[in-house]
Formats: structure tokens, sequence, C-alpha cells
């Protein structure tokens, strides 16, 4: 029998590469012999460098960047087994989790030490450049990135800004000049899950604001601010990048790769399976399982188990969910090839019990359900 293993992370507990070996330790307890195929997948968000790297006998390189705040800080990114191809993860520099809630701050958060690390991966030769959007601390439309690598931002009396979404409304000209040339030979793509604009209701500050540390008049300010960003952007490069579908993602760090990096927003499950042949690796399994943190009605919006699903749906090999919760809405997945969810945690217990034994817990629910596969 062979199966193959295609899980995300199960955020605060797994990494994908630890979800796929607490699911077939379950899965040996049953058959000792199956073929076991390990694809361990993500979505664009935390464990994309990971998942990228292994699948492609990458390395990771660490480097000294600003967090948020402007703090040094050591991070990392990955560079796949060409080279050339540089794997960044906006949260690994200018992420929630760099900075205590009680510091966060989106008017004067900055994705400086995103730029610093693409400006790492060029000095290494990369020209290629998965750029994994989610999670960031910021709102800055992707600013701190491009001054990092060469921008400036002026205001009407030709003064530099300030790093951070607050003083974007004083923005007044762009000056390029110094922004560095490598960029015109590199290829960008960034991974994104979501498909808000960069302003308006549905935009990165409405949406995602609250989250980083906005009140209300702080959402108001950084979408007007993000507004001004756009009107400069398309009146000096003429690329409209307000209502594109996903330039919201990363607090509108994704229109900056369009606009600035020549880049291109792609589904974030969709590239990983790609970049890590899944479609390939699926040839002449009997079953698949993937699975997540939670899955609920956003899991079918792009999530990881609805890409792997989709994958095996053409192949027409059936997928099982297994997921550390099940909220309202998973029943959706029914209908692009999953055949049945199951929640790993077997019995009434706090989320931390349930987070700290993870592994042991989604082993025995791979256990289980392949006891009953085998059993049909």
């Amino acid at each position: 029998m062979r199966i193959v293993l295609a899980p995300d992370s199960y955020k605060g507990s797994l990494t994908a590469t630890e979800a796929c070996r607490a699911m077939e330790e379950g899965i040996r307890r049953v058959l000792p012999d199956a073929e076991i195929v390990r694809v361990p997948m993500a979505d664009g968000g935390e464990g994309t460098v990971q998942s990228l790297v292994g699948a492609m006998n990458g390395r990771i390189r660490s480097a000294t960047v600003h967090n948020p705040l402007g703090e040094l800080i050591e991070a990392k990114y990955g560079i796949l087994q060409d080279e050339a191809t540089a794997v960044i993860e906006v949260a690994e520099a200018s992420g929630l989790y760099r900075i205590p809630a009680s510091r966060r701050n989106p008017l004067i958060a900055s994705t400086y030490g995103t730029g610093e690390l693409i400006r790492d991966a060029l000095d290494q030769g990369c020209r290629r450049f998965i750029v994994c959007l989610g999670g960031s601390a910021t709102n800055d439309g992707g600013a701190g990135m491009i001054q990092a690598l060469g921008a400036r931002l002026l205001d009407r009396d030709g003064r530099e800004l300030p790093l951070g979404g607050g003083s974007l409304d004083r923005l007044h000209r762009l000056d390029l000049s110094g922004f560095d040339a490598r960029i015109e030979e590199s290829v960008f793509t960034a991974a994104c899950d979501v498909d808000n604009p960069l302003c308006g209701p549905r935009g990165a500050s409405a949406v995602f604001g609250p989250q980083k540390g906005a009140d209300p008049d702080m959402v108001a300010a950084l979408d007007r601010n993000l507004y001004r960003f756009s009107e400069v952007i398309e009146r000096q490069l003429h690329r409209p990048v307000r209502d594109l579908a996903g330039a919201g993602a990363a607090g509108g760090l994704g229109a900056a790769v369009v606009a600035f990096l020549n880049g291109t927003l792609q589904k974030g499950v969709r590239l990983v399976i790609e970049a890590s042949r899944l479609e390939e690796k699926l040839l002449g399994a009997d079953l698949v399982l993937t699975g997540e943190g939670q899955s609920d009605d956003q899991t079918e919006m792009g999530k990881t188990p609805f890409g792997v699903a989709q994958a095996a749906e053409k192949a027409g090999i059936p997928v099982i969910l297994l997921s550390g919760a099940l909220g309202r809405g998973v029943e959706s997945m029914y209908r692009h090839g999953v055949v049945s969810a199951f929640s790993i945690v077997n019995g009434p217990m706090a989320l931390e019990e349930a987070m700290r034994g993870a592994y042991g817990l989604l082993a025995d629910c791979a256990e289980r359900v392949v006891r009953l596969w085998t059993a049909r």
C-alpha cells in the first residue's frame, strides 16, 4: 500500500516535517511494510521555507537584520539546491511573533528587515525569489522593504520619510535612483493565501490592522496612508495596485512586490505543490493524509489541505484530513476530494495539553484512521 503524507504545520505544536513523522509512526503500527511518501507542505505562511528546503535539498542561511521595531535580530531564509532561488518568509524578519503584544504598533513597524534578507540573498547570488506573505506585524505597504533595497521616500521638502506606515501620508515622491540594480535581473513570486486589496473595507489596514495593534483611529489613518502610497506608485511607476487581489497581504507588502520587484502573486499552496512535485509523488498512491492546526470554512479558501485535496482528486486518490481541531464549515471539504475529516484530540483536554501532546495524538489518530481504512 502506498500512502502519501502531505500535511501543513500544526501551528505552535508541530512542523510539517514532524507531522509527517507522527503520521508515519501511527501508520506503521498497522502497516509496517507500507510504502510511505512524506511531502511536508505549506501554503505560503509559516513553515514554507522549511517545506521547500526539505523538498528541494536546500539549505538554511542566517543574516543579521532589523525586526519590525528596528532592533537587530538573527533571521533565517532558505536557499534551494540550485543556489539561485531564495525562499523568504516575511514573518521571519517582520513578523508578529518578533515583538510582544504590548509593543505592537503598525504606525512605526517596518518591513525593512525583509528587504535586508532579500539584499543578503542577492549578495549570495540568488536571482529567483519566493517571498512568503503572512504573519507580519507591519502595515507599511512594503515601504520598509524597498527602503532597505535603496529606495528613498521623500516628502514635499525632499526629506526622507521615517520607517513605518504612519508616515506615508507625507509621501510626495519616490527616488529610485539608488534602488538595487540586481532587482532588474531577478524574478519574484509572492506566495499568498488571501485576496484582499490594498485599501478599503477589505484592505490591509481594515482586515489585518487590529491584530497588529491598530485601534479604529489608527486603522483609518493607515488606510489613508496606503491609499496615498498607491497614488504615488501609480503616478510615478504607472502600476495600479490599490485594488489588486492579494495586494493587501502582509500589511500591503503584496503591492510592493508587484510594483517595485516586478513580481507576481500566486496562491501559496499551489506554489509549494509545484516546487515539491506533489502531483508526481501522488502517482500510484492508494491514500493521502493531510492536515493542519484547525480546519474550518477558511480551509477551502486556499489552505494546504484544500490544495492537496484538489491535486489528489485530479489523480483519483482519496484524501483523509487529520487536524488539530475541526471548526464550522469543514464539511465543505467533502466537495473537494476529502472523504472524511478527523480531529486528532481523543478526549476532553485543555488546548495547552493538546498542543503539548500533538505528536502522540496525531500518531494515534493516523493509526485509527488506517485501521478503519484497511478494514473496509
